[in-house]
């Protein structure tokens, strides 16, 4: 009756698996082996020129380091493409003395999806982050900084949206 017992405890535990993934990705690597992540030109009136390299490098970097997806130039399994649409500044506080106190600074991306092994995944749509800094500051002192963040902020909501089914 024990090895009764024992045979079928050993039974249920080799054959119910639980996987945690603590990265969000929710890939069938079965299908989906590879991305191709295009250039993401500027295309806001404002440019600071690093913030393409800066939001690019992030963007690679997050599919790099969080699936086993193997990045090409072409004809990808699932595909991003877009552009930087918005980089844009507004005075977010005033101070008693009528002056700003407090400069947001936002950062607009628009991402075009190809999920080419299922196509109801697909979509068009912006992502934005915001950040403030103080208003004595000035931006190219604060900027790459800020960008930074921003562009982080961006891409870990791209990476949601595309790959980890939020």
């Amino acid at each position: 009756m024990v090895t009764v017992f024992v045979l079928s405890a050993i039974c249920v535990v080799t054959s119910c698996t639980v996987t945690y993934k603590f990265n969000g990705a929710s890939i069938d690597y079965t299908k989906t082996k590879t991305i191709q992540i295009a250039t993401f030109p500027i295309r806001s009136a404002y440019v600071w020129a690093p913030m393409q390299s800066i939001f690019q490098n992030k963007l690679t970097d997050i599919y790099a380091s969080q699936t086993r997806l193997k990045q090409v130039k072409r004809n990808g399994d699932l595909q991003l493409a877009g552009e930087i649409t918005g980089f844009d500044q507004f005075n977010k506080g005033i101070s008693s003395d009528g002056k700003s106190s407090q400069v947001q600074l936002k950062m607009t991306v628009n991402v075009r999806f190809t999920n080419n092994a299922n196509h109801n995944e697909d979509f068009e749509r912006s992502f934005s982050a915001t950040t403030e800094y103080d208003a004595t500051q000035q931006l190219n002192a604060v900027q790459e900084q800020l960008v930074t963040q921003m562009a982080k902020d961006i891409t870990d909501q791209i990476f949601n949206a595309t790959v980890a089914n939020w």
